[in-house]
């Protein structure tokens, strides 16, 4: 009964030490309050944004590749350069019919 009064009052004199009070004090500051805190939270933030256009442009990429095998038929490159910069052959006209895809 007496040693455990005695191991009692000895954590009791540890826990109320000054220097050990600070300590927690310090501690518990730098993991929940600190600035470093918020900015590691910016930064997981960037990350995910950087790396959902990583995967966008890789996904472009693949779509110019694509576009590019594609090309290399002359058929292709002729319906290619019409559709996009409007080139037309000698004595030829080009009417543009563009469709309303919005539907009401």
């Amino acid at each position: 009964m007496v040693a455990k009064k005695i191991k009692e009052n000895k954590l009791f004199k540890f826990f109320t030490n000054k220097y050990i009070i600070i300590l927690s004090a310090f501690l518990i500051w730098m993991f929940f309050f600190d600035a470093n805190v918020q900015l590691n939270k910016e930064f997981k933030k960037e990350i995910k944004e950087l790396n959902t256009t990583i995967n966008f442009y890789k996904k472009e990429i693949k779509k110019d590749k694509n576009t590019i095998m594609e090309l290399q038929d002359s058929l292709q490159l002729e319906k290619f350069a019409r559709e996009k910069y409007l080139m037309k052959k000698e004595n030829e006209d080009i009417y543009i019919i563009e469709f309303d895809t919005l539907k009401k």
